[in-house]
């Protein structure tokens, strides 16, 4: 008969620290029956039982008060919860002094001065006692001592300040006062204040947390009351573990197994629980409930007192007087709204959360639940075995017993648990009823179940870690197709029988697929290079006149894999980040995958072949506007006109507006030219001039004077020729503009696209 370690609870206990640790939250009578688990360190516990009176009394530590007040429910089979009370958080005046005692705070006349009122024996250092209650602390500076019987309290003679502190203390009608400086030694009469000292000195004790204060909850009527009680507190967070196995081949059909590892610190043995787990990112903080805040208020006592009339004169006058009577009667009228919202950490019914129902139909619906196991009611948890033990070396494992093959695994867990999706949490309910001693851990299976997997190569720039710098991880690639979220945790990979690596991953969600490194194979190294490069812009658009251009840059990326050769050849997967956030792929790969950054890009290796390449096109568009009359628009537009695949209809249309358009740029070209060879004109003529003012005095100039005359009417004569032919050319122009303004009032053309050319994804409208 083949034995299998099939062990249904795998407890460990936790570290020392635990004994005589109190209980989170307990309750008179009421046995725990539901525990759910969060993964953001918060647990709901739910508790039924019957109490005979018409209190319940609940024990909470004072570290969870203000949880349980953000979530208690009570919900009673019979009758109702009247009211909830409890003590007040004691604002003691002892807590000013605690407070001063916090690290790198505090001093001892704070400390003295924040506990006034405290009766206290004093031991200086001379052997003098004095008693009695504290009544102030001052501050001293270059005074006398009080307590100097001698030398007459005279002032030391110091180049500095001499600071102190003086204590006042008053015993019987008689005050006492020492400095500090002076003090050896300082006993307290009141035991309550010690102990508020002790147990904050003892941080490493931490015994104020384990403080239980009391809660009563009021229920209607001295008689049996079947309860249902839940709360939400601080709880540790479970931790996942995973198995795969993969199949001998290394594709097909994988095992995929799971744990949770729960620990119980509530204090409090968890006997035949229901045990959910839940995953997913619910919001919980903190909120004080339970310490009283007062609102600050204007202190107005003093407005009346400090009123004075001021003194006035009297004054007589003459004629009627009158007087009359005022009222201004006011009402005020105030109308109160009240709104109520279920807690969103339980799971009842929505009728039962809302108030929906009377007493009697909420205890009704939450029986029903409990007996269908929906999910008001409390699905049991299930518990579940460890992983086997490892593997035994190939050579014994006949004589070891059952191999660890995938088969074997599969059967040697038990995982009994259901999964089901509330409000954005995925909460997986154990089928079996869970017992953890208070103290201890527990592993949980959740998951036994078969997915597609397979093994492959996955290569990251830097490589495989520092050594492996050019050789890719082996990974294992499947596909959750469970109806579990599997929470971020390790992941030990199974193949042939024995354990060959572990990894971790992110969450992963139902139906998605992930990719897990668990070893690094250094027979495989692959290489790259980069090449950067621009392309000339072209027109995508001409609309009324305007041109929009498009431009790219492109990094070619070029992948070398090689490798042993091998029967069926092998693909290892490139993880290429993108080289900025506007990047796309020029021509996409077959078979890419679309990572967040990146792209997953394969390189299938032939079979019996040692290499394979692959070069990677990303580009970026610059996209700018140019209007029809800029200097580049005419040989964009004579471009544009020339492409094979322009449709006849579109060049019949753009074919006279790119005549007009090349027909007024030869006009701004001989404009152009005459403006320049017409400021050369009037330049010389302006040189002339000054010669002939520089020589006009001298009688022996007068043949200089003639020739530079002649010369100065032709520049004269052709500067104005020029400028005659300017201004025809312009009004030609202007006339060509208007007519090519009309031609382009109503044009909107879009460039043809090219199969595999940057930008041939284009839809009808032009956009990508």
């Amino acid at each position: 008969m083949r034995k299998l370690a099939i062990v249904s609870l795998f407890v460990f206990p936790l570290l020392a620290g635990c004994a005589g640790r109190k209980p989170l939250a307990t309750v008179d009578d009421l046995e725990l029956d539901t525990v759910v688990l969060y993964r953001n360190g918060i647990g709901y516990f739910e508790r039924r039982g019957k109490v005979t009176d018409d209190v319940l009394r609940l024990k909470v530590r004072k570290d969870q008060v203000n949880d349980l007040l953000k979530s208690l429910t009570v919900v009673d089979a019979t009758g109702k919860a009247v009211s909830v009370s409890m003590p007040l958080d004691p604002a003691a005046w002892a807590n000013t002094a605690m407070a001063t005692l916090a690290p790198g705070r505090g001093s001892l006349a704070q400390v003295l001065d924040s506990i006034r009122g405290t009766e206290l024996t004093v031991h200086t250092h001379t052997g003098r006692i004095m008693r009695g209650r504290v009544v102030m602390v001052e501050r001293s500076v270059n005074e006398p001592d009080p307590s100097n019987r001698g030398g007459g309290g005279a002032i030391p003679s110091s180049t500095s300040d001499s600071l102190d502190w003086k204590l006042t203390l008053l015993s019987n009608g008689h005050m006492q006062v020492v400095r500090l400086s002076k003090i050896k030694s300082i006993s307290l009469h009141d035991g309550d204040l010690a102990m508020q000292l002790h147990r904050s000195l003892d941080a490493s004790a931490g015994e104020g947390m384990f403080e239980q204060i009391e809660i009563e909850v009021r229920l209607t009527g001295a008689r049996s009351h079947d309860l249902t009680v839940s709360y939400v507190v601080s709880a540790p967070m479970w931790k996942p573990t995973y198995r795969v196995v993969l199949p001998e081949d290394g594709d097909g059909k994988a095992l995929l197994q799971g744990w949770a590892v729960v620990d119980n610190i509530s204090g409090e043995d968890w006997t035949e629980i229901s045990l959910s787990l839940t995953s997913g990112a619910p919001i919980a903080f903190r909120y004080d409930l339970h310490t009283p805040r007062e609102v600050y208020r204007s202190d107005m006592t003093e407005s009346g007192v400090h009123r004075q009339a001021a003194v006035a004169v009297g004054e007589t006058s003459w004629g009627d007087a009158s007087m009359d009577e005022l009222a201004a009667p006011m009402e005020e009228e105030a109308v109160y709204e009240k709104s109520g919202e279920a807690y969103a950490g339980d799971y009842w019914e929505q009728e039962v959360a809302e108030g929906a129902l009377d007493d009697g139909d909420r205890s009704r619906l939450i029986a029903k639940k409990k007996d269908k196991g929906g999910v008001g009611a409390s699905a049991r948890g299930g518990a579940a075995p460890a992983p086997a033990a490892p593997p035994p070396p190939p050579a014994a494992a006949a004589e070891r017993g059952p191999s660890m093959d995938l088969e074997s695994l599969r059967r040697s867990t038990d995982a009994s648990a259901r999964s089901q999706r509330i409000s954005g949490l995925t909460r997986v309910d154990l089928s079996t009823p869970v017992t953890l001693p208070d103290g201890t851990s527990t592993m949980v299976a959740v998951i036994n179940e078969e997915i597609a997997a397979e093994q492959t190569f996955l290569y990251k720039p830097g490589g495989g870690g520092y050594g492996y710098e050019a050789n890719p991880y082996r990974v294992v690639r499947f596909q959750n197709s469970t109806e579990y979220v599997l929470e971020p945790g390790p992941i030990s990979i199974y193949s042939g029988g024995s354990f060959v690596g572990e990894g971790l991953s992110e969450a992963v969600g139902a139906g998605t697929s992930v990719t897990i490194p668990f070893a690094v194979e250094p027979g495989i190294m692959v290489t790259s290079a980069k090449q950067y490069s621009g392309q000339e812009m072209t027109v995508t658009r001409i609309v009324r006149g305007v041109l929009e251009v498009e431009s790219f840059y492109q990094t070619t990326t070029t992948w070398d894999v090689r490798g042993p050769a091998q029967a069926k050849g092998f693909k290892v997967l490139i993880r290429q980040p993108q080289s900025g956030s506007n990047y796309e792929l020029a021509q996409r790969p077959e078979s890419t995958e679309d990572l967040e950054d990146a792209w997953l890009i394969p390189v299938t290796v032939a079979p019996k072949a040692t290499s394979a390449s692959i070069k990677v096109v990303e580009q970026t568009p610059s996209k700018i506007s140019l209007a029809i009359w800029d200097q580049q628009a005419l040989a964009l537009l004579e471009k544009f006109l020339t492409a094979d695949n322009l449709d006849a209809a579109a060049r019949n249309k753009l074919q006279p507006v790119v005549e007009l358009r090349r027909e007024i740029g030869r006009i701004d070209t001989e404009v152009d030219g005459l403006r320049r060879q017409q400021a050369e004109l009037e330049q010389r003529a302006d040189q002339t001039r000054r010669n002939l003012d520089s020589i006009k005095k001298d009688p022996a100039a007068g043949a200089l004077r003639q020739k530079l005359n002649k010369r100065l009417d032709e520049f004269s004569s052709e500067a104005d020729t020029r400028g005659r032919r300017i201004v025809e050319l312009e009004s030609k122009r202007l006339e060509l503009k208007i007519e090519l303004e009309d031609m382009i009032q109503d044009l909107d053309l879009r460039a043809p696209s090219t199969p595999g050319a940057p930008g041939s994804e284009r839809t009808k409208d032009g956009q990508k």
